[in-house]
């Protein structure tokens, strides 16, 4: 099972809280924005979602 893990390019500040968050580094930030780059690598923890401070960041389970 995996995880869908999208960000709201509009939402985002760019700051980083998601990668430094992140177990699995699952993000890079491209541009001033986050980026999942290592998707597959995700373990639903959710803690970059903790991190994010301006909510732009959703994980959900893959169907």
């Amino acid at each position: 099972m995996g995880y869908i893990v999208k960000i709201d390019a509009s939402l985002c500040n760019g700051d980083g809280n998601c990668k430094d968050a992140c177990p699995v580094d699952v993000y890079e930030i491209k541009d001033g924005i986050a980026v999942p780059v290592n998707v597959a690598e995700c373990v639903g923890c959710e803690s970059c979602v903790e991190a994010c401070t301006t909510s732009a960041i959703t994980v959900t389970e893959e169907e």
